[in-house]
C-alpha cells in the first residue's frame, strides 16, 4: 500500500525500472546506455549503529557497457541536511558495491527541482575535492502527457507525467487519457500505476475524479461482460467501437476539467462539445479547458 506521494515518486521505478532510462533519455536528454537487467538492491546505507542512513530506491543496472547504481531521491521540499548525505550515499555505496553510482532526484515542485539541480562542491574554492551532480526530474522538464494516443504509447511515462504534475493544475488534463491509457495494460499493473497516481493528487477534486476513473477501470477489468467485449475486440478488431470510445471519453474529459474548475458550461457548449466527432478537436478543446477563463473559450482561435 503506498501511502504518500514521496513513496509513490519512486516506488514507480520499482514497479517499472526501465521507466528511469526513457526519462533519462526523454526528459533530462542524458544518453544513457540502454539496460540489459535490472536488480532492486537493499537501499539501508546504515554504517554505524546509533546513525541510519537509507536512501529511497537503490538499482542496479547491467548495460552492455557494465554496470552502475541508480540512487533514487523522492524530494517534497528544500533540505540542505541532504546537501551532505547524499554525497555520502553515493561514497559510501561505490565503497560497497564497487560500482559507480548515479544519483537521481524527482519532485513534484519546480522551486525544489532548481535547488536539487545545483551541483554539490565540497573542498577548498577552485579546487573541490568531490562534486555530486544530481539528474533532477520535476514538473518542469516532465511533458503533460494529455494524449490518449501519447498515453498509450507509454504508459509509465504517463503515469511520471500524472504523478510530477499531481500538484499543479495542468493534473486534470492527464487523468482520463491515462485511464483509458492503463486499460491497455495488465490489470494487476493498472492497479499499481492507479495507487501510484492517487498518491500523488493534491487537490480533492482531483482525487475524486480518479477515484471515479479507477472504480470505471475496476469494473473494466473485473466484469465479465467487460472482458467478453475485450476478447471480442482482440479477434474482430473493433476500431469503430474503440474510435467511438475515445471521442466519448475526450469529450467527458472535456467537460469535466470545466466542471473541476468551477466554470459554468452551457447547455449549447455542452452540445457541441458531445456532438463533435473529430478526436484532434476534441483534444484541443481539453487543453484549453485547461486555462479557460470561460467555458465559451474553448472554440476560440
Amino acid at each position: 500500500m503506498v501511502g504518500s506521494s514521496h513513496e509513490a515518486l519512486h516506488r514507480v521505478f520499482q514497479k517499472d525500472p526501465a521507466l528511469l532510462t526513457r526519462a533519462f533519455q526523454k526528459v533530462l536528454h542524458v544518453p544513457f546506455p540502454e539496460p540489459r537487467d535490472f536488480a532492486v538492491l537493499n537501499a539501508d546505507v546504515t554504517e554505524i549503529e546509533p546513525v541510519e542512513r537509507r536512501v529511497d530506491t537503490l538499482m542496479r543496472v547491467e548495460t552492455d557497457e557494465g554496470a552502475y547504481l541508480l540512487v533514487v531521491e523522492a524530494q517534497g521540499k528544500q533540505d540542505e541536511r541532504k546537501r551532505g548525505s547524499w554525497p555520502y550515499y553515493l561514497a559510501y555505496l561505490y565503497e560497497k558495491y564497487r560500482c559507480e553510482p548515479v544519483l537521481v532526484v524527482i519532485t513534484q515542485n519546480s522551486t525544489t527541482a532548481r535547488w536539487a539541480a545545483q551541483p554539490i562542491r565540497r573542498g577548498l574554492p577552485g579546487w573541490e575535492s568531490l562534486t555530486v551532480r544530481p539528474l533532477v526530474i520535476g514538473p518542469d522538464n516532465v511533458p503533460v502527457i494529455a494524449s490518449e494516443r501519447d498515453a498509450e504509447r507509454d504508459v509509465p511515462l504517463a503515469v511520471l507525467s500524472a504523478m510530477t504534475h499531481g500538484r499543479g493544475e495542468r493534473a486534470a488534463a492527464i487523468l482520463e487519457p491515462l485511464a483509458f491509457a492503463l486499460r491497455t495494460v495488465d490489470g494487476d499493473s493498472a492497479a499499481v500505476f492507479g495507487q501510484l497516481v492517487e498518491s500523488c493528487l493534491a487537490d480533492s477534486r482531483a482525487k475524486e475524479i480518479w477515484r471515479d476513473l479507477m472504480s470505471e477501470i475496476r469494473y473494466f477489468f473485473n466484469n465479465p461482460v467487460a472482458e467478453k467485449v475485450r476478447e471480442e475486440g482482440r479477434v474482430e478488431g473493433r476500431e469503430e467501437g474503440r474510435e467511438e470510445g475515445r471521442l466519448e471519453d475526450r469529450a467527458g474529459m472535456t467537460l469535466r476539467i470545466l466542471e473541476w474548475r468551477a466554470i459554468p458550461v452551457s447547455e449549447a457548449v455542452r452540445e457541441r462539445v458531445l456532438a463533435c466527432s473529430d478526436l484532434d478537436q476534441l483534444e484541443i478543446w481539453a487543453r484549453r479547458a485547461v486555462t479557460a477563463e470561460r467555458a465559451e473559450d474553448l472554440f476560440s482561435g
